[in-house]
């Protein structure tokens, strides 16, 4: 019997007991650094097969390791379970519906992502046991992906220092990997301090606030023009000091996110959007201070992992999809934009597209070719890949063309598609992860190719020392 099959079928024997563990999390959206109820959903499973769990590590009361095993090679399998906000939605509909109006919801699909993770360490240790394989495994329970950077607290308390692979997945709407570059990135809250007074009868005694997020929005602005291509630059002004426009602001608040693709250009842009807010607090005679939100640093690809993944991403069996997915597929499609539709075929060979535009699920593995293309998002995962080679593959769950962070993905993270997607992310990852730990070269190779690539520079996070 081969590794994939070997694998399909250790994941397929607890195949209903993955399905419900996702739903349970799907159940419970929570956010950033609040996911009590899903890390503990995942923490009791894995001590249920026989792993060793610590928890509350980094000093992050939501972030866990599970182990099996001793000794090298040790692969690490990287689960997340964080919800986002203003996305509530009900299961498997195709249209609006929240559960709760302005509630959570699973709009990245995240619920799939830690099961599907832990469906693969479940795997790998079975196999382990079965097949008398030495080494470590361990599930790596990462909370807030989507904003906090769990993994960077996470690596920056060492916790990967000893890894020698780490193996992740997205679920996605085609299949694939996530062998790009991101961008690094970087989150800080400005809150600025004024005066009130009556804008009319003494506007002269105020000091506005808010005047000054309005120029520190302004001056970034104009920021934009003067600096990298590749940067992106975000705000949300989340704290406009009140509701009375007679009564001059005395508090007001502004979130920026930064982006770039070097931690030294992100470092760079910050210092100088921190100079446009300094420049704002004098021109409105306020005073200011900064709350970090959260940073993470760019994916570093590895095309000896990328290879081996591929490999078992084309012999692990494709899900085959019924009548029901396809229609309820169709259903949802249907509710996307023209743009939204069109944004799948982007970046993609001419064959790939011809193939995509007839299909409203994507049931086949487009071929892959290693690229420098960037990836114009973030993600947390980058801070690991500068310690440990890792890479991640994409698996279908959801219609063709639905984009993350909408309704349309927390309706379908509990049906049948995304199930399906899930499992065979798990049979990828582990199968993926057992090659390697079969073969030291691979291990070797990817370590030296990682060396090579960051050029002699080592891995520092841009979590403030002072930073809990």
């Amino acid at each position: 019997m081969s590794l994939q099959k070997a694998v399909s079928k250790l994941i397929e024997q607890k195949r209903e007991k993955f399905i419900a563990l996702s739903d349970k999390i799907w159940d419970v959206p929570e956010l950033c650094f609040e996911e009590h109820q899903s890390s503990a959903y995942l923490r009791d499973a894995l001590e249920e097969e026989g792993f060793k769990v610590e928890h509350g590590l980094a000093g992050l009361e939501t972030a866990f390791i599970g182990s099996y095993g001793s000794g090298k090679p040790v692969v690490a399998i990287l689960g997340e379970y964080d919800a986002l906000a203003g996305l509530s939605q009900k299961k498997g509909l195709t249209h609006h519906d929240p559960v709760v109006d302005g509630g959570n919801g699973h709009g990245c699909g995240h619920n799939l992502l830690g099961t599907g993770a832990f469906a693969a360490a479940v795997a790998i240790k079975e196999y382990m046991e079965l097949n008398q394989l030495k080494g470590t495994v361990r599930y790596y329970g990462c909370p807030a992906e989507e904003a906090g950077s769990g993994k960077a607290f996470m690596a920056r308390a060492g916790l990967f220092d000893d890894v020698d692979a780490a193996f992740s997945w997205h679920p996605w709407d085609v299949p694939g990997l996530m062998d790009v570059k991101t961008l690094a990135n970087y989150s800080a809250r400005f809150r600025f301090k004024g005066k009130s007074a009556h804008a009319a009868a003494a506007p002269h005694l105020g000091r506005s606030a808010l005047d000054a997020v309005e120029l520190m929005n302004v001056g970034v602005n104009y920021l934009r023009e003067h600096m990298v291509q590749d940067a992106r630059i975000h705000y949300a002004v989340t704290d406009t000091g009140g509701i009375s426009p007679n009564v001059v602001q005395a508090n007001a608040e502004v979130v920026y996110l930064i982006r770039a693709l070097e931690k030294d250009e992100v470092q760079s842009l910050y210092e100088r959007v921190y100079d446009i807010a300094r420049g704002a607090a004098l021109m409105t005679g306020t005073t200011f201070e900064v709350e970090f939100e959260g940073t993470a640093s760019n994916l570093i690809p590895n095309t000896v992992l990328a290879d081996v993944m591929y490999e078992n991403l084309m012999k692990v069996e494709i899900p085959s999809y019924d009548e029901a997915d396809q229609k309820f597929a169709k259903e949802i499609r249907s509710t996307l934009s023209q743009d939204d539709l069109n944004n799948v075929y982007v970046g993609r060979d001419r064959e790939t597209v011809k193939k995509l535009k007839e299909l409203d699920i994507a049931d086949f593995i487009p071929s892959h070719n290693p690229s420098d293309a960037v990836l114009s998002g973030s993600t947390d995962v980058g801070d690991v890949s500068w310690i440990v080679p890792t890479m991640q593959c994409l698996t279908t769950c959801f219609a063709l063309g639905t984009p993350l962070h909408t309704w349309q993905v927390v309706s379908q993270g509990v049906t049948p598609i995304a199930h399906k997607g899930m499992l065979q992310a798990g049979k990828v990852i582990a199968a993926t992860a057992i090659q390697a730990m079969e073969n030291p070269a691979i291990i070797e190779q990817a370590k030296a190719e990682l060396q090579e690539r960051l050029d002699g520079k080592t891995y520092a996070s841009l979590i403030p020392d002072s930073v809990k």
